[in-house]
């Protein structure tokens, strides 16, 4: 089942916004000051502070096959695929909205 699993933040300073996040929002460190992670027993999304990517939705399936069954539903609701140069050994499939807004699709089996 397709989920909200984390929300990627392009932010400036990863430390200062990551004081910041988990004081505002109760969470905390998971093991890298960058990723952080919700108050326990809640189903919040992840939130992973980054310098580099732009702020976008990981929406986290658990299987490969999964993942390819919701992109191709996403594919057919009006998302495209959108150009990426992915990793050799990619986890996730790089979509964008019908307004060109990007999303991934994280396949979180490993």
């Amino acid at each position: 089942m397709l989920r909200l699993g984390g929300v990627v933040l392009n932010v400036f300073d990863v430390s200062r916004s990551a004081e910041f996040w988990r004081a505002a929002l109760d969470y905390s460190n998971a093991g890298r000051e960058e990723l952080l992670k919700p108050p326990t027993n809640s189903q919040a999304p992840i939130i992973l502070l980054d310098e580099d990517d732009r702020t976008h939705l990981d929406l986290w399936v658990d299987s490969p096959a999964e993942s390819d069954a919701e992109v191709e539903r996403l594919l057919s609701l009006g998302a495209r695929r959108a150009e990426w140069s992915y990793p050799p050994d990619a986890d996730f499939v790089v979509l964008a909205d019908p307004g060109g807004t990007l999303f991934c699709v994280v396949n979180t089996a490993g």
